[in-house]
């Protein structure tokens, strides 16, 4: 059986850890600077708050690596500042949620479970087999999705304009707005004829 709690054996739950006490002295050794050093940022208080990654002012690493191009990159297109957002929608799906002749929309979508908010755009992609005439209208189609679409009686309806792709120049063409600079030919060129000289009666 336990002993009668008293005052003689009282002790706490936990063994008590006794906290740093600095600059009480040199004897203590935590005195004179307290553990800080001599002079400098950290020897400041409020020296401890500074953001993950500072380096005292200078550039920073993540400065001064260079980038790549992906999804962490800030810059990275459409991942980046700038990203775009769209909900998937497979052929497949459309197969086994609506019947032939049905008029698929981002509100039928919505009411079949197959997408979950109408704020976000939607996308219909090719994966899968579609056996049934729909009329779909959605934001974006995939090349193979308009075709099975449509390769199945259905008809495709862009609910945004379609954003058709620049394509880069190949390199060593000439510009288009230049002409081409002709080559020289290895003839001399011809001088121009000199004017006859009148002279001036004496």
């Amino acid at each position: 059986m336990a002993d009668e709690l008293s005052l003689s054996n009282l002790r706490p739950a936990q063994p008590r850890k006794a906290r740093k006490r600095v600059g009480r002295g040199l004897g203590s050794g935590k005195g004179r600077y307290s553990g800080r050093g001599i002079k400098g940022q950290k020897a400041r208080s409020g020296s401890h708050t500074m953001r993950a990654g500072f380096e005292g002012g200078q550039t920073p690493i993540d400065m001064r690596l260079g980038k790549l191009r992906g999804n962490t990159s800030a810059d990275a297109m459409p991942i980046g500042p700038f990203r775009t957002h769209t909900q998937p929608v497979n052929v497949r799906d459309l197969e086994a949620r609506f019947e032939a002749g049905a008029e698929v929309t981002p509100e039928a979508l919505e009411a079949a479970g197959l997408i979950r908010k109408l704020s976000v755009d939607v996308k219909v992609l090719g994966e899968g087999e579609l056996t049934k005439a729909l009329t779909v209208s959605a934001h974006a189609f995939s090349r193979s999705a308009v075709e099975k679409i449509e390769a199945a009686g259905g008809s495709v309806v862009w609910l945004r304009e379609p954003v058709a792709k620049r394509q880069k120049p190949h390199k060593g063409s000439a510009p288009r707005d230049e002409a081409p600079v002709e080559e020289p030919s290895g003839e001399a060129p011809e001088a121009p004829a000199e004017e006859p000289v009148e002279e001036e009666a004496s």
